[in-house]
């Protein structure tokens, strides 16, 4: 290659280089006035003129590919130079991981992310708050469904002109898939959270709703559910937060905005702990802030991007003030929660019946008929501002508890690939058991009652099932899995084995097979069976003619007599209904 050619083409190169470098960081959606968003191409340019911009301070990196392989982009973001996961961990830094479009109609988090990077990156905001963190901030979370855009994807927001799709191209949505992690999009953000561990996981969405006042909602775990002290600690993060928004101009709320009743704006607001499988229910389980925050979807795209913005300088500034100190008291979580084993532990929650009248800012509104639907519809008028007095409950308290059990769950061999799998996605320590037991103590769950979902639910057929623990001694088998309580993360142990959890494993369908009869004996077979079962066993028959005499649906129902003897006879499926995991109160021995 000729020198001058060679010359031009590294003359080229530092000239692209520097243009990039020089390029304003600004979106499409800033340019526009806030009126339009950019697709995805443009994430992937902005992340490495942030990169090629900041080389000290950003780093742009792919954590994944999606199902229609786009890569799933995250910005590490520091002053201190701590831009990989161990240098985090070597300066003992808190992580701050912030995500944008998990439904990605909902689209604020994306743009207003950038726009507050880039403010503080500049020294305009939040000056100082990268000296004493790193932020992880994903601009989109669901990127197939980001790029399904249109205009109206949701009617029933105002702007942008066109955005994505609520839910991703295997029709997956993501804010139900934190404990079942089954799209390729969750295991990557599972995989991203457990190398880097971030103190707070900020999940931005945009609330679906009535027409009023308030433009968002910050909601925080743990607040009502969860460990005492980071309750405490949570909390204050939550009201810091709503206080800087409306020391701002916002009217921010701590509970989610939506009625009580639907499109009945008399009927107030409940207040509720979220269940694992939403992202601010499932980090309280990993002794983590979860935060949900919703801007109001009546609000216009630039209010509501500029909100968004405010929240998140917010959130850097109070993790810069506050971050060392909560960490601390995470840590500590997690040494309270190896200690938890054998202790009364909350499944469910629940929001009592007692109510307080709070002062909401509403509209002036009607309740008529509607020619269209024959239903109340409620009209708004946005030119009348009107003060409504409204119940809210917000008293919430235990309502399923179970003791956990004094060290762990073992999983048989049979299933154990399925489940060591689950546990390696969550970052959960298990151990595989290299020989067999003859007989192990444990306690077993046979369902007395067992319902499926009616239909698929984001792919799965949901189960649900009425027992109880009970003592017995049972082989098991090499290749079994132990899963001690005894670990940092054992509330989300507990939430994923115990069959009452609303997100366990069992709920979301995966033991099905073990709820389900195979084996059969026909009618006419069952009919001799009985006989002399009967006639081998006097009392047996007696306890039979006792059935009929005082059970009339029993004596009427031909299927149920005949299932009297079959329970008796060796054919019977002694694992039919017998959960495939048992609880342990003793490790089991290993040779």
């Amino acid at each position: 290659m000729p020198r001058h050619t060679l010359l031009s083409l590294v003359l080229l190169s530092l000239f692209a280089t520097q243009a990039q470098a020089a390029a304003p960081l600004t979106t499409v959606s800033e340019r526009s006035g806030f009126v339009q968003t950019g697709r995805y191409a443009e994430v992937e340019t902005l992340c490495r003129q942030f990169q090629a911009r900041y080389p000290k301070q950003v780093r742009c990196f792919e954590f994944g590919r999606t199902p229609e392989n786009r890569p799933m982009l995250v910005l590490a973001v520091s002053n201190t130079g701590a831009l990989t996961p161990e240098a985090v961990k070597q300066r003992k830094l808190p992580v701050l991981l912030v995500q944008g479009g998990i439904h990605a109609g909902e689209i604020d988090g994306k743009d207003a992310g950038f726009l507050a990077l880039r403010q503080v990156l500049d020294g305009q905001a939040a000056k100082g708050a990268l000296d004493k963190q790193v932020l992880l901030f994903v601009p989109v979370f669901n990127i197939d469904g980001h790029e399904r855009f249109g205009q109206w994807n949701r009617p029933n927001q105002r702007g942008p002109v066109e955005m994505g799709w609520r839910s991703t191209a295997q029709n997956y949505n993501l804010n139900r898939d934190y404990m079942k992690a089954d799209a390729p999009e969750m295991q990557h953000m599972l995989a991203l959270v457990n190398a880097w561990d971030p103190l707070a996981y900020v999940d931005l969405h945009v609330t679906d709703g009535a027409q009023f006042e308030p433009d968002i909602s910050v909601q925080v775990e743990p607040v009502h559910a969860g460990d005492a002290a980071l309750r405490v600690a949570g909390t204050a993060l939550r009201d810091n937060v709503l206080a800087d928004l409306a020391r701002q101009g916002s009217d921010p709320k701590p509970f989610y905005n939506s009625f009580a009743k639907e499109d009945d704006p008399q009927s107030g607001f409940v207040d509720s702990a979220p269940n694992p499988r939403f992202s601010h229910g499932y980090f309280l389980l990993r002794n983590r802030f979860g935060m949900l925050v919703e801007t109001h979807s009546w609000k216009d795209y630039p209010t509501r991007v500029r909100i968004t913005r405010n929240t998140i300088v917010s959130l850097l500034e109070q993790m810069a003030q506050h971050g060392q100190a909560w960490q601390q008291t995470a840590h500590e979580a997690d040494a309270r929660a190896s200690a938890l084993a054998g202790s009364v532990l909350p499944l469910t929650y629940k929001t009592t019946a007692h109510s307080r009248m709070i002062e909401f800012r509403g509209y002036a509104y009607t309740r008529t008929p509607s020619e269209v639907s024959g239903a109340l519809m409620t009209r708004y008028d946005e030119k009348t501002p009107q003060l409504w007095t409204v119940p809210l409950r917000d008293e919430i308290v235990p309502d399923i508890e179970i003791d956990a059990p004094k060290a762990g769950y073992i999983v048989p061999a049979a299933r154990a690939q399925m489940v060591a799998a689950k546990l390696r996605q969550h970052g959960v320590a298990y151990q595989v058991l290299p020989a067999a037991i003859a007989a192990q103590p444990v306690e077993t769950f046979r369902a007395t009652q067992v319902k499926f979902g009616a239909q698929s639910f984001e792919g799965r057929q949901t189960a649900s099932v009425q027992g109880s623990w009970q003592p017995e001694t049972r082989a098991v088998g090499a290749g079994a899995l132990y899963v001690p309580v005894a670990q940092a993360k054992s509330r989300l142990v507990v939430a994923l084995f115990e069959p009452l959890a609303p997100d366990s494993l069992l709920a979301w369908g995966s033991f099905n097979t073990a709820f389900e009869r195979k084996e059969y004996m026909e009618d006419y077979v069952a009919e001799d069976v009985a006989r002399a079962q009967m006639a081998a066993d006097p009392a047996l028959a007696q306890a039979f003619q006792a059935k009929l005499a005082s059970d009339p649906e029993f004596a009427k129902n031909p299927k149920a007599r005949l299932e009297f003897f079959a329970r008796r006879h060796s054919s019977w499926d002694e694992r039919l209904n017998l959960y495939p995991v048992m609880r342990a109160d003793v490790a089991p021995l290993q040779k």
